[in-house]
């Protein structure tokens, strides 16, 4: 997962990894509302996280809205497996249709470029670091990050932001 530049101006000027370790150029979502989330399949967070993303995907895919789901092992192990056992997990047992990525680092040395960027540009209540599966940053049309929720926070109470983002009354 590589910056495209030294100084990355949106999340647009990233390049993320697919499952299988193609690139992604986020480029390719301008225009559109992103929720970029670190999800794991094996924590008490995961049910109801995804069937809450599949509902409000389900509803904005085709208004401008992206899910973007980058699974991490970080926090209990609870994201366990390669990434082609997580993106069946993920597909088959939760049915997610919304975009997930290479398995990442959110926090540390190691965290990917991506996430460096949305923690540097949303801080957390606790500072910048990522405390657990599911932190969910919101980010506009022109890639630039402006709200950041926890784990515990329903995406479907961010429903208003999002609808918000898109123009949607």
């Amino acid at each position: 997962m590589a910056a495209e530049s030294s100084n990355p101006q949106s999340v647009y000027d990233f390049t993320v990894k697919d499952p299988k370790g193609n690139d992604v150029n986020l480029g390719d979502y301008k225009g559109k509302v992103l929720l970029i989330v670190n999800v794991a399949s094996e924590c008490g967070l995961t049910n109801s996280n995804y069937t809450e993303l599949n509902q409000i995907y389900q509803s904005y895919k085709d208004k401008g809205l992206e899910i973007l789901a980058f699974p991490c092992n970080q926090f209990g192990s609870q994201e366990p497996g390669t990434n082609e056992d997580i993106l069946q997990r993920a597909c088959t047992r939760f049915k997610a249709e919304f975009p997930i990525f290479e398995k990442v680092d959110v926090n540390g040395s190691n965290a990917a470029p991506l996430y460096k960027f949305l923690k540097a540009s949303k801080g957390g209540l606790f500072g910048d670091s990522i405390k657990w599966n599911f932190s969910k940053f919101l980010v506009d049309k022109d890639g630039k990050v402006v709200d950041r929720y926890a784990p515990t926070t329903s995406p479907l109470s961010i429903e208003k932001d999002i609808k918000k983002l898109m123009g949607i009354s």
